[in-house]
């Protein structure tokens, strides 16, 4: 640590070096983040490409996430071990070989075994690029660094399910994959050119092999339970049940083996700071909530409104309007101003978009469904910065990597919690709300009585009245549930202003800019 602390810090990048840094670094974040979403909208066309069922397809994107969720908190490790950039270049090229080998899978094992590479070696590149861009702006201008890449990490999800639907369409699936290699070779080139002489010290810090091997078994089992249970009814399989009792026994030991080890593959001292605490719970509860409706929404317009993958994508394409326009601009006010304020109003936001959203009904026209999507840009551009800003306040600059590949542990985990939970808890409220409807099915109901022999008059058969008429109810179930998980989301978000306020950020500008100034 001494050794870390006592080494010169390298001065901030300027002119034409700063540029082609920014982009390098936000160019492989945006490679990364893309990759997590790209491959949803294929799975079909994988499937019976490989001659598999979906739901062995979808462990395309399970086995990428449980990788990823592994290796993004040894990223402090790890840097210790190989240094800041030669890390992050290792990530980029690893990453762009586990690519093309995706794009080449014969077989679904083959392809699996190439997401597990992907998965692990994408790990670390997000909480360095964090690490890299505070290193590489002036104290100032720190937040104006987040800001960039809060615009990569915010678009990406989005620009995911359009794009890969669009080249699953009208190309072949592996070019979902051998996408990422243009972009990562450039983005590897100008890393090197830039970043080379700027790396950090390294460290023989020893391996904590229990607690990784912990760390493995209790995130491995907890993704694959999440992945599962859905198709499993959950907690009525044994499988589900096993599963979890791993993930909690394994978590239990991790975390009183993490806080005993003499060298820990994660720091969890951290959380005894409140800032990155209270940071990293808001940030990461209010991220999973974003990403399980970032999947309801187009999931709900393709299967109950009629609305094309294209299309569902494009209805959430407006969201990175006003997140490309103001997400400099709050890089710019950030140093000026308290980060809870900019965090608390980008709740706020967050909370009219989702109650917006939970007023639809069956015939929502496509201005309806665009507005709330238009307005969240700008809860986005407050989301990312001031939060990322608040979870680092007051840490040296060599615990960065560690705190950042910590945070993002917990972000992505949360990610994925939210898809299983939304997707679950849609499932079944729909069930409830078409219980409750059909128990209004009955003679003795005249709406529905009179409705029968209306469709009986225009030479429907009892039969065919029926099935229309439950038709008209799963659709409104749908539409009821859907609508409950968009009005909890918006009381949700209202509540976790309060753990915003219970941290207590220096000023943005000065803490980010120490940041910057002792990344190194």
């Amino acid at each position: 640590m001494a050794q870390a602390q006592a080494q010169v810090p390298h001065p901030p990048l300027e002119g034409a070096q700063l540029v082609i840094g920014t982009i390098a670094v936000s160019l492989a974040v945006f490679m990364n983040v893309l990759d997590t979403s790209i491959a949803n909208v294929s799975i079909p066309s994988i499937s019976g490409d490989l001659g598999v069922s979906s739901d062995q397809g979808t462990w395309v994107i399970t086995s990428f996430a449980v990788a990823n969720a592994i290796s993004v908190p040894l990223t402090g490790w790890l840097t210790d071990r190989i240094g800041q950039v030669r890390l992050f270049m290792a990530s980029i090229v690893l990453f762009v070989i586990s690519s093309w080998m995706c794009g080449l899978a014969p077989t679904l094992p083959f392809l699996l075994a190439s997401r597990v590479l992907q998965g692990a070696v994408a790990g670390p590149m997000i909480p360095l690029s964090q690490t890299l861009l505070l290193a590489s702006y002036p104290r100032a201008k720190a937040p104006m660094a987040l800001s960039m890449w809060a615009m990569t990490t915010l678009i990406a999800p989005v620009a995911g399910p359009i794009l890969g639907g669009w080249i699953s369409d009208n190309i072949s699936w592996p070019w979902i994959f051998y996408v990422n290699i243009p972009v990562g070779i450039l983005a590897a080139a100008a890393t090197w050119m830039i970043f080379r002489n700027r790396d950090s010290v390294i460290k023989k810090a020893p391996i904590d092999g229990v607690g990784l091997a912990l760390l493995i078994v209790w995130v491995g089992s907890l993704q694959v339970m999440l992945d599962k249970g859905k198709d499993l009814d959950w907690f009525s399989s044994t499988t589900v049940v096993v599963l979890a009792l791993v993930a909690v026994i394994a978590l239990a030991f991790f975390i009183v083996w993490e806080l005993t080890a003499e060298h820990p593959v994660v720091d969890l001292s951290l959380f005894s700071r409140r800032n990155f605490t209270g940071g990293t719970i808001a940030l990461s509860i209010g991220y999973g909530l974003y990403f399980g409706n970032l999947v309801l929404l187009p999931l709900w317009l393709q299967t109950d409104i009629g609305y094309t993958a294209t299309e569902a994508g494009l209805v959430m394409a407006p969201v990175g309007v006003f997140a490309i326009l103001l997400s400099p601009l709050t890089g710019k006010i950030l140093p000026r101003t308290d980060p809870r304020y900019i965090a608390t109003l980008s709740f706020l936001i967050f909370a009219l978009c989702f109650w917006m959203r939970s007023r639809y009904t069956t015939g929502v026209d496509t201005y309806s469904l665009m507005l709330p999507t238009l307005i969240q840009g700008i809860g986005m551009a407050g989301f990312f910065i001031p939060l990322v800003s608040i979870t680092l306040s007051g840490l040296p600059g060599h615990r960065i990597p560690a705190a950042s590949g910590l945070s993002n542990f917990v972000r992505i985990m949360c990610g994925g919690i939210g898809t299983s939970i939304f997707q679950t808890a849609w499932d079944h409220r729909t069930i409830m709300h078409h219980t409750q409807l059909t128990e209004q099915a009955n003679a003795y109901n005249p709406v529905f009585d009179q409705s029968m022999h209306q469709m009986g008059g225009a030479g429907f058969s009892q039969e065919q009245t029926y099935g229309l008429f439950n038709n008209m109810v799963t659709q409104q179930a749908a539409q009821l549930g859907v609508n409950d998980l968009f009005f909890i989301s918006a009381g949700i978000f209202v509540a976790l202003i309060a753990l915003i306020w219970i941290t207590r950020p220096e000023r943005a500008g000065g803490d980010a800019g120490a940041a910057a100034a002792a990344a190194h």
